[in-house]
């Protein structure tokens, strides 16, 4: 049977048990982890597939467990890039890397196992480099659609995020890191809105920082200015919109089902102060994107 050298030494330690001590003959006695042995049969060759339990060092946090360490990564997971931006404790933004994989897109799938595993362990080794004790990545099974693009929506039946993301799990504790899963609503547009610009950073990195904040219990309040312009702007626009509609759309179906989405909207912009802000992001996303920083409104 032909082991790759990498998994050798592992195996081996498996199968041949460890020595913890002599019996009263003076045999060693030899302890043995549990596993399961699998035989599958592909393409006229034959695979033998060990099953065990992995010791790990880390842990998984509870959706609302405190995370008990001095700097925090947080991950924006794609398939073709893995963004983290590394944040104090106090939420501050300390700095951000983006680790590519863009074969994940392309390549086979016997080969993108060992490009899952390349690539996090990139991101672990610069991790320990950076002193960062705990790890936010965000809740796929939470994920929503304004923060899936159409691209990822096309590639899912190429690559399931989810082997990618459990990698990201499965490392990390096996090396001691402690790890959170958070609700990704909005942290695209809220980075993008809140703090890309701020910081210099590209989308999927300041979504990263505002995956790491959520970890950290921080909530991300809509800035003045930002207010400001949903007060004025967005609900100007939204005033215009009903009012250049013509009289056969507005009795229309189609027509009442906007009037009432725009009149709903309105309504949320003046009870802003009694809205949560997702609520408010949300508004932003749906009415306003960025042109070179600027601000611009939208149809919808």
């Amino acid at each position: 049977m032909s082991v790759p050298e990498k998994y050798e030494e592992e195996i081996i330690d498996l199968v041949m048990g460890e020595p913890v001590g002599v019996n009263a003959k003076g045999k060693p006695i030899i302890e043995y982890q549990p596993y399961t042995v699998e035989i599958k049969r592909k393409n006229g060759e034959y695979y033998v597939h060990l099953i065990y339990e992995e010791e790990v060092y880390g842990r998984e946090l509870a959706y609302d467990e405190p995370i008990q360490a001095e700097r925090i990564a947080g991950m924006d997971i794609n398939i073709d890039r893995i963004a983290v931006s590394i944040v104090s404790k106090q939420g501050n933004f300390l700095k951000s890397k983006v680790f590519y994989c863009h074969e994940l897109e392309y390549v086979q799938a016997n080969k993108r196992n060992n490009i899952v595993g390349e690539t996090v362990r990139d991101v672990y080794d610069w991790l320990l480099q950076e002193n960062v004790g705990a790890v936010v990545i965000e809740n796929i099974q939470w994920r929503q659609r304004h923060d899936t693009d159409k691209r990822f929506n096309r590639l899912t039946h190429n690559f399931k995020k989810k082997k990618l993301t459990e990698t990201i799990v499965r490392r990390g504790l096996r090396l001691g890191f402690r790890v959170k899963k958070v609700n990704p609503a909005y942290t695209s547009v809220i980075g993008r809105f809140k703090y890309m610009e701020k910081y210099g950073l590209s989308v999927h990195e300041s979504a990263a920082l505002v995956i790491g904040r959520r970890g950290l219990g921080y909530r991300e309040r809509l800035p003045k200015e930002l207010i400001d312009i949903i007060k004025t702007k967005v609900k100007r626009h939204l005033i215009a919109m009903l009012g250049s509609m013509e009289e056969s759309y507005k009795q229309s179906k189609s027509g009442t089902k906007l009037r009432q989405y725009l009149g709903m909207m309105l309504k949320k912009i003046e009870n802003f102060k009694e809205e949560h802000e997702w609520s408010l992001w949300n508004i932003l996303h749906k009415f306003c994107w960025l042109n070179q920083d600027q601000i611009q409104l939208r149809e919808v």
